[in-house]
């Protein structure tokens, strides 16, 4: 038979232990000492280089050539492709980059996401000037 005594402290002893279970599974982000996070890559790298290349009016297989396959070909709109790419560092925060290719009868009209084409690059892409003629 236990003491009142006893009793209190054997009872305060199984509430003190009961909190510190049940405030363990609360912690939210418990960092280990040590331990290695890989990074972790998903999706089709999207350069700038690649962006730059794209023209309207190329074909799928165009697009394909210089963009890759498509991560999302959306079944209900054949005519929309989507390229997502996404990073998180060892334990950091993920970014992400896409961007939408747009098509009609298979030839590319337009696309929207996270990159633009460089200025350069669309000049030339929307207006030719004829070659100079050669003086030699």
């Amino acid at each position: 038979m236990l003491l009142p005594q006893q009793s209190t402290v054997l009872r305060l002893s199984l509430a003190l232990c009961a909190a510190l279970a049940l405030s363990a599974c609360s912690i939210p982000r418990l960092q280990f000492p040590g331990v290695y996070k890989i990074d972790i890559q998903q999706g089709n790298i999207i350069t700038q280089e690649m962006i730059d290349q794209l023209r309207p009016g190329m074909t799928k297989r165009q697009v394909v050539f210089v963009m890759g396959t498509p991560l999302v070909r959306d079944p209900f709109n054949q005519d929309r492709w989507d390229y997502v790419y996404s990073y998180q560092p060892g334990g950091g925060i993920r970014g992400q980059e896409r961007i939408t290719m747009f098509f009609e009868n298979d030839m590319l009209t337009h696309f929207t996401g996270d990159f633009k084409p460089t200025e350069e690059n669309t000049a030339g892409a929307t207006t030719s000037s004829p070659a100079a003629p050669s003086n030699s």
